[in-house]
């Protein structure tokens, strides 16, 4: 019986991006078993998306190993939640590492994508760990809703963005040098109700096979997390009130994750001393889904 009870409460948001501070319970962004040992001491690392959810629990993860961190946000609608990480990074931050920076940026333009790491390259002088991790997603009952309009939209923050920033990032980086993207457990099994976000999501699986071959001369690295149902700003930004009670009850695990539980995939790929010979995979951390990949 227990297994049928809900696992949220009912809620809902009005607007995309979602924010983090209002939900209930609040996700749970470091696991009070993160035990630092200094594993991304003097790099510099770029996160998408960093202000809330799985972007939060890296932006705090990378922190507490060393890293300086940098995170894009979306200016008037995220204020709070960027207020919030910043507060948390900067308690976390070690002895050898520079103060956070959080960046306002709509990332789906090649432009503010540049003008995004020009800024951290100008505070930092370089970039060691790029995380390409901010997305958005609606729901939808036929793909004859899917609108011109929509699909760009949702394309150009998913998918175009990764684009835009590894361009501009690259030359920035240096050999064992990481890039991060986050794709979903969608792009393996399927999701109708999101059709245009699982379709981003799948490009962005063989962007990453496609990046990590032409960069491997290089020397960097590139992978992906696949996540499956996790308890971010994005499940109540674009679901339905009931669909939250029972989030997560779809996989072997019968609940959804915490962004915690998802950080240290992030973590071990960012670590060149835990991921040397990790280049091109997917890690998935979906709760006993079996995808075959």
């Amino acid at each position: 019986m227990a297994s049928q009870e809900p696992k949220f409460p009912p809620q809902s948001q009005e607007t995309q991006p979602g924010k983090q501070h209002v939900m209930e319970p609040l996700p749970q962004t470091i696991s009070p078993d993160h035990k630092p040992s200094n594993k991304l001491r003097g790099k510099v690392a770029l996160v998408t998306g960093g202000d809330s959810g799985i972007g939060r629990a890296v932006c705090l993860s990378f922190a507490k190993e060393g890293a300086t961190v940098a995170f894009t946000y979306v200016k008037g609608q995220e204020d709070r939640d960027k207020d919030d990480t910043l507060k948390m990074l900067l308690e976390a931050k070690t002895s050898g590492a520079q103060e956070p920076l959080a960046i306002a940026a709509d990332i789906g333009y090649d432009e503010n994508c540049k003008q995004v790491v020009d800024l951290v390259v100008k505070e930092y002088g370089h970039i060691d760990v790029l995380v390409n991790n901010a997305a958005e997603q609606h729901m939808t009952n036929s793909v004859e809703e899917i609108t011109e309009e929509r699909l760009e939209r949702v394309f150009r923050t998913n998918i175009f963005s990764q684009f835009f920033l590894v361009r501009h990032a690259l030359k920035h980086m240096k050999e064992g040098s990481s890039i991060i993207n986050s794709t979903s457990v969608n792009a393996y099994s399927g999701n109708p109700q999101v059709l245009d976000y699982t379709a981003t999501k799948g490009a962005i699986v063989a962007f990453t096979r496609g990046l990590a071959q032409q960069l491997v001369c290089k020397g960097i690295r590139v992978n992906a997390v696949a996540p499956g149902p996790v308890w971010t700003p994005l499940q109540p930004a674009s679901m339905p009130s009931e669909m939250i009670q029972n989030l997560g009850s779809e996989v072997p695990m019968n609940r959804a994750a915490q962004p915690s539980e998802i950080a240290p995939c992030y973590l071990f790929l960012a670590s060149l001393q835990d991921s040397s010979y990790f280049t091109g995979q997917v890690l998935h951390p979906n709760g006993g889904m079996i995808v075959n990949a």
